[in-house]
């Protein structure tokens, strides 16, 4: 039987979710857990709100290039923990938000704190997450002074 925390922290390198990342770090130093790291890949369709068309090269490029910048800043994640002492395991999950995690025992993730009108329009991830994951939910309000 193991006994070590699982823990999953969910990143899409905001300052939103670089504020969780500390508190990630943090319980898993203090509890000797492992740390997962999971950044979710937007689809290039994502970008695009008419319905124009792409060649599959740009399509192609495009993808490309947010991959590689989602691996630049996930090494980096992931080197920070390592330097912190914390044994981290990157993840990349491609388009959509996953509803569950059935391996982790937390899942850690950050939110903008938004409210009124921009909480209508622009929705809430973490609120979708804390209604739908399997396991507690941690999440992490960005500070005030980084939201202005």
């Amino acid at each position: 039987m193991n006994d070590t925390m699982r823990i999953t922290y969910a990143s899409d390198f905001s300052p939103a979710s670089r504020a969780a990342f500390s508190q990630a770090l943090r319980l898993a130093k203090a509890t000797g857990g492992e740390l997962t790291i999971v950044h979710v890949l937007p689809s290039p369709a994502s970008l695009f709100i008419a319905g124009g068309y792409v060649t599959q090269d740009t399509w192609d490029l495009i993808e490309g290039d947010l991959r590689a910048r989602a691996e630049q800043e996930m090494d980096a994640l992931v080197k920070e923990a390592v330097d912190a002492g914390v044994r981290a395991t990157p993840q990349f999950v491609d388009g959509c938000i996953p509803a569950e995690h059935d391996k982790a025992d937390i899942l850690v993730l950050g939110t903008h704190g938004r409210t009124g009108v921009m909480k209508v329009l622009l929705g809430s991830v973490a609120s979708r997450v804390v209604a739908t994951a399997t396991c507690p939910v941690l999440t992490v309000r960005m500070p005030a002074e980084t939201r202005r």
